[in-house]
């Protein structure tokens, strides 16, 4: 299993809300298949253990 330390970016739309944003890196799209051709992903949150949990769709 590869591990990456990264940072979200916020940014600020002109109606002053922000959003943020995640930059993946594609050697781990890679590893789970994710194309340009197949993109649809799978996200979830889980609130106790404090985790994101992204996977291809199936």
């Amino acid at each position: 299993m590869e591990k990456r330390y990264l940072k979200i970016s916020f940014g600020k739309s002109g109606s002053g809300s922000i959003s943020p944003k995640l930059s993946i890196p594609k050697s781990f799209l890679d590893k789970i298949k994710v194309t340009q051709e197949e993109r649809d992903i799978e996200i979830e949150v889980n609130e106790n253990t404090q985790e994101i949990i992204i996977r291809k769709k199936k």
